[in-house]
């Protein structure tokens, strides 16, 4: 089972927070916009889904409600990871459907303990 989907187009965003997880061994897989984070997550079932707000093809809103629609992906938490930090910007995307929230630039210190509040326990594998 992959640990993290992250749906981020910006490659300096998903290297700076894959580096930290990985190194606190987690699995990562990288969707580079909304409609691909969709599949991909109806694909691994991931632990966590981590989702950029602002995402060609469909935005992190769009996105965020896409997969609470999935019955499948329900359970999954989705951690909106944005620079979005105005004033309603939080209470949109809990709106939209997602879980958590926690603004960009992350802080490396913090970050993997953050992370690890919303990640669900591995499922044990099918017989």
């Amino acid at each position: 089972m992959t640990d993290i989907l992250y749906i981020e187009d910006n490659d300096q965003n998903f290297y700076l927070v894959s580096f930290i997880l990985k190194a606190k061994g987690y699995e990562v897989i990288r969707a580079r916009d909304g409609r691909e984070g969709i599949d991909l997550a109806g694909t691994l079932a991931p632990r966590l889904i981590l989702l950029d707000i602002q995402l060609p093809v469909m935005d992190g809103y769009a996105t965020a409600r896409e997969l609470r629609k999935n019955p499948d992906l329900a359970t999954i938490p989705v951690v909106a990871l944005t620079s979005y930090a105005m004033p309603g910007d939080r209470e949109k995307a809990l709106a939209a459907g997602c879980t958590g929230y926690i603004e960009k630039p992350i802080n490396p210190k913090t970050f993997s303990e953050q992370i690890e509040r919303y990640l669900v326990p591995d499922r044990p594998e099918a017989p």
